[in-house]
């Protein structure tokens, strides 16, 4: 290997590598932690169980009254009756001991026969003395665990004492001889925790795609990155309905802020077609919602966890220039139409000049002037918005290309005082393109425009001679994307109704559908702070005025 080239010991990057090898060090190290903690008590346990099983001996030799009347009446001897009866419940119990002394101390028995009538090497006072002592010691014979009982005559008195000893190798042995067992259940509990260990590691690896943490965080973040530069709106719902996450262009469009953020949907945007559509329950692509002064078309894609990612496109500005665009078109048609009805009266007028008619011509030239002034200025008259008065005379001069008459009733007074005339353009241009539309093709086709103040009020109602609305559908076609007619090329319909019942609503008033006594339909806007204070001075903008 060159010197250039370094093993690198290290963490694996890999998620599924980290987290076996993590699991693998919890399990180890919890299989060494139990057996540590099992094995420090054992040895004490065993220690207690010797100590109580040569106390229980002792015990039990000590409950022989003969053996408390042969210490009594009998000397010290090897063959001697207590040496007889010791020995022979040390072979039965197995004790490495039993030795029986007198108030002096005096051995009446032993395992080894040269200890008998000998002192005791360990200190027999406080068995005298009426009490029992377990304990782990020295002896004559090495390190025991012992038992020692008073030994009591009938009477009750104290003449000796009984020690049994258990040999402490032996608890050593069941200490040594309990290892290999509790290895074995360790390394069997670890084997088992290793194989769990792996098979999560297995599914980590397949739900992060086998990829290390550095390439997870990567990810992160340029998802944050993408998600908040990108312009459109991303809405994502977990599978109960709560927002888990916003882009700052959905939060734009929406309306929205950053505590909306684990709120259901439904709570954060309230009741709507908006709503509907975000959640799943209007279905399709590309759906046209209104949010506001917004026109938004979304798409919902759900997601594996059950629940959705939703995106959002602001058409609002398209929208606008489509209707423009129609605008302009009908526009360009009256003016087509115009100027061929300009070119005809040219050739009337260049008739009667060469027939040296001047006198006929003078009253044609004034007739065809003044229908046009006439028109203009009446609207001027009753309209004093100059935005709304020249959207009203364009859709003037539309209609009567159409072959519809556009009036505006003669009880139409309004001031120059609008809140936001944009508005009130945008209501306005709306309900009359909906209304030519419905006219065409009637008999008498005519389209009546009344704009009436009360206060800061404003009324509006648009009346048309087409065939009306059927009642089941007088709200219906205030929803987003309702619409009868066929969609222009510049996008769809569905959506001029809905906008102006919001602009109503956002300046608390309201927008509705009716039918009229006779054919056609009514739609009625009422605004109720539209005019700006100083208009309530304005003698011409009021409804008493007009009567």
């Amino acid at each position: 290997m060159s010197a250039g080239r370094r093993v690198r010991i290290g963490m694996p990057k890999r998620v599924f590598s980290q987290v076996l090898l993590m699991q693998l060090s919890i399990a180890a190290g919890v299989a060494v932690l139990a057996t540590g903690l099992f094995l420090a008590p054992l040895s004490e346990q065993l220690d207690d169980q010797a100590m109580r099983r040569a106390l229980a001996i002792a015990q039990t030799t000590a409950a022989q009254p003969q053996v408390a009347a042969d210490l009594r009446d009998t000397a010290p001897a090897v063959d001697g009756p207590v040496q007889e009866e010791a020995e022979r419940v040390r072979r039965a119990t197995g004790a490495e001991y039993i030795v029986v002394v007198n108030t002096r101390g005096i051995r009446w028995s032993h395992t080894s026969p040269d200890e008998i009538g000998r002192m005791v090497s360990t200190d027999p006072g406080e068995a005298l003395a009426g009490h029992e002592v377990m304990e782990i010691d020295n002896g004559t014979l090495g390190r025991s665990a012992r038992g020692k009982v008073p030994l009591r005559s009938a009477d009750g008195d104290v003449v000796g004492a009984v020690s049994v000893g258990i040999e402490y190798d032996s608890v050593r042995d069941r200490l040594v001889h309990t290892i290999p067992s509790l290895f074995a259940y360790a390394g069997g509990a670890l084997a088992v925790g290793a194989l769990a260990a792996y098979l999560i590691s297995r599914r980590v690896r397949g739900q992060t795609r086998d990829l290390a943490f550095s390439d997870i965080s990567a990810l992160l973040a340029e998802r944050e990155a993408m998600l908040h530069g990108i312009r459109e709106g991303v809405v994502a719902l977990d599978a109960s309905g709560r927002i888990r996450l916003l882009n700052d262009e959905a939060q734009r469009l929406l309306t929205l802020g950053p505590e909306a953020i684990g709120e259901p949907l439904d709570t954060a945007l309230g009741a709507g077609r908006t709503t509907d559509v975000l959640t799943g329950r209007a279905t399709g692509t590309d759906l046209v919602t209104v949010r506001g002064q917004r026109v938004l078309v979304a798409n919902r894609m759900p997601t594996d966890d059950g629940g959705a990612v939703a995106t959002l496109r602001d058409r609002t500005e398209l929208e606008r220039l489509g209707r423009e665009l129609d605008s302009t078109r009908g526009l360009i048609d009256a003016l087509r139409a115009q100027d061929h009805e300009h070119a005809n009266h040219l050739h009337t007028l260049l008739g009667l000049l060469e027939l040296e008619m001047y006198d006929e011509a003078v009253e044609f030239v004034g007739e065809t002037v003044g229908t046009h002034r006439a028109t203009a200025e009446q609207i001027t008259e009753k309209v004093g918005d100059p935005l709304l008065a020249a959207l009203l005379v364009g859709k003037a001069t539309v209609a009567a290309e159409r072959g519809v008459a556009l009036r505006v009733s003669d009880d139409t007074r309004l001031p120059d005082h609008l809140v936001d005339p944009q508005d009130l353009v945008t209501i306005v241009g709306n309900l009359v393109d909906n209304a030519l539309d419905a006219s065409l093709g009637t008999d008498h086709a005519r389209v009546e425009v009344a704009l009436r103040t009360e206060g800061r009020s404003v009324e509006l109602r648009v009346r048309d001679s087409g065939p009306g609305v059927p009642p089941e559908r007088q709200e219906l076609i205030f929803t987003e994307g309702w619409s009868t007619k066929e969609p222009p090329a510049h996008g769809r319909r569905g959506l001029g109704l809905p906008l102006v019942r919001r602009l109503a609503e956002r300046q608390g008033g309201t927008a509705r559908a009716a039918n009229t006594r006779g054919a056609g339909a009514e739609f009625t806007v009422v605004l109720p702070e539209a005019l700006t204070p100083q208009a309530r001075d304005v003698q011409p903008g009021t409804v008493e005025e007009a009567r």
